[in-house]
């Protein structure tokens, strides 16, 4: 953890001498709630918190805004989903906020502090900003910076986002050495023990496309259809997608196999949905089709079968990949599995 904040505080001391007038603005109380005044900066955060569950950013912002300028840090985190997710959106002021949490929170109690899971979630969406990153502050692309603020968020949090996103890093070689087995290995963990609806439908869609594991188009139809059952709404669509692709160019004799796997994957997979959700789920299944005009309907029911592929190792935090293999499934190259590097 020490060599990962002098790593991100020597970027950080750079970057900020650049950003760091930009930051005042964006969080000093005058400019940045429009000379909004509030009781308290606890009294703004409720009523920011009030408009934003109620998705009235416009009336969440100057409250936020107003809590933020005086240090807040629950209202920093959501003023960041704002600028970063919404109709409101301005990137420049939303990384800001995600690189100020993460770096002065970077080491909190991942166990006892209730801020952990929040700055885990900051770390992983400043390392998106960073991977691809800022047009606004011309800032660059830094894949290597990027992997260095998931793994942390991955090992130190246990984030379970922050190990997909990992994974795929590991999978791409994009500012890591390409370790297809240790992303393997996390996807496995992440679709077994965490339920996770990301992992799922990546699996799923390695299982259709072949690749890095060998072709399983009965395995892929199988474990999307979990994986679409568990999706929260922010990841509903392109998890839908994969879903359409694999369920409309399955040949029946495959369906078939999948939904023989699905009534127990779904029991010992499956996230338990609320009202809200499983109503969601149900109407884009009226709404999409095949090209042939097929209703698209997700399969289910059938008899108990085999668990999916399972990971060498349990989640735990700091866990290594088996160098003899990942989730039973055979690599393409053996080669790939000669070595599990260390973090």
């Amino acid at each position: 953890m020490r060599i990962f904040r002098m790593r991100v505080r020597s970027a950080l001391a750079i970057a900020g001498l650049v950003f760091g007038l930009t930051l005042a603005a964006a969080t000093s109380p005058v400019v940045a709630a429009g000379q909004a005044t509030f009781a308290s900066p606890e009294v703004a955060y409720e009523q920011g918190m009030s408009a934003y569950r109620a998705e009235d950013f416009e009336q969440a912002l100057p409250a936020l805004e107003f809590a933020a300028a005086h240090n807040h840090f629950f209202a920093r985190f959501y003023l960041a989903r704002i600028y970063s997710a919404t109709a409101y959106s301005d990137h420049a002021k939303a990384y800001m906020l995600y690189r100020g949490l993460g770096d002065q929170y970077a080491d909190v109690d991942p166990d006892d502090d209730q801020r952990a899971p929040f700055v885990a979630k900051a770390l992983v969406a400043l390392a998106s900003y960073v991977k691809h990153g800022v047009l606004e502050l011309r800032l660059d692309p830094d894949p290597e910076r990027a992997a260095d603020y998931l793994r942390h968020a991955a090992t130190f949090f246990n984030d379970e986002d922050a190990q997909f996103e990992l994974a795929k890093l590991y999978l791409e070689g994009q500012g890591v050495e390409k370790d297809p087995v240790r992303a393997l290995h996390y996807l496995a963990v992440l679709t077994r023990e965490r339920k996770h609806a990301g992992a799922q439908a990546f699996l799923a869609d390695l299982y259709w496309r072949g690749g890095p594991v060998e072709r399983d188009p009965a395995t892929a139809l199988a474990l999307i259809s979990v994986a679409v059952e568990n999706a929260p709404p922010s990841e509903r669509v392109w998890i839908e997608d994969i879903y359409q692709d694999i369920f409309c160019n399955a040949s029946e004799p495959i369906r078939r196999q999948a939904q023989a796997r699905v009534s127990e994957w779904e029991n010992k997979y499956r996230r338990a949905a609320s009202k809200d959700e499983r109503w969601a789920v149900e109407s884009v299944r009226g709404i999409r089709t095949c090209a042939d005009d097929r209703p698209l309907v997700l399969i289910g029911g059938g008899q108990a079968a085999a668990a999916p592929p399972s990971a060498p190792q349990s989640a735990q935090r700091g866990a290594q990949p088996d160098q003899a293999g990942v989730m039973g499934v055979a690599l393409k190259d053996a080669s790939m599995a000669n070595t599990a590097p260390g973090r």
